[in-house]
């Protein structure tokens, strides 16, 4: 998954450029991540480029970007749930330490995560997961990027 979409996500993905894309939401696009040690693990970015934080949106806004990450969250939840017996829950975060655009981590957690690590922050994994060769995405998770997409679909609101 090689490309320049990486350098410019949103623009990407409202181009229809960006491979991640799960779902275009109310709020922005959910995505599935470019790493998977946690499999199952997605972002939802917003749809506008220059938002930085969640305080930059009008209050409108920023409650269906909250509605949206609950609906990322609970997807992710019961696709992982259905794949992994050994699924836990879902953690949500919105950091922005990193990259200069409104974004939430939605991280599935498991049984079979290392003693230290499995109650502490993702964040505190070794460096070398979050760019090892064998939790990069690809076709191997398609059945878990499907059956997320698919629970996007059915949690959709109504009306």
């Amino acid at each position: 998954m090689a490309g320049d979409w990486r350098t410019d996500r949103i623009g990407s993905a409202l181009r229809g450029e960006n491979p991640t894309v799960l779902r275009r939401l109310e709020s922005g696009f959910a995505v599935i991540g470019d790493v998977q040690f946690l499999p199952g693990y997605s972002v939802l970015l917003v749809d506008e480029p220059g938002v930085q934080r969640l305080s930059d949106l009008p209050r409108a806004r920023r409650l269906s970007f909250l509605s949206d990450m609950d609906r990322l969250g609970e997807a992710v939840e019961r696709a992982c749930r259905r794949a992994d017996p050994a699924f836990r829950r879902v953690n949500l975060e919105i950091l922005g330490n990193t990259d200069p655009f409104l974004h939430a981590h939605v991280w599935p957690r498991f049984e079979w995560e290392p003693a230290g690590l499995v109650g502490r922050p993702v964040w505190l994994y070794p460096a070398d997961r979050w760019s090892d060769e064998g939790s990069v995405l690809g076709p191997q998770h398609d059945v878990l990027r499907n059956g997320i997409a698919s629970e996007l679909d059915r949690l959709r609101p109504l009306g």
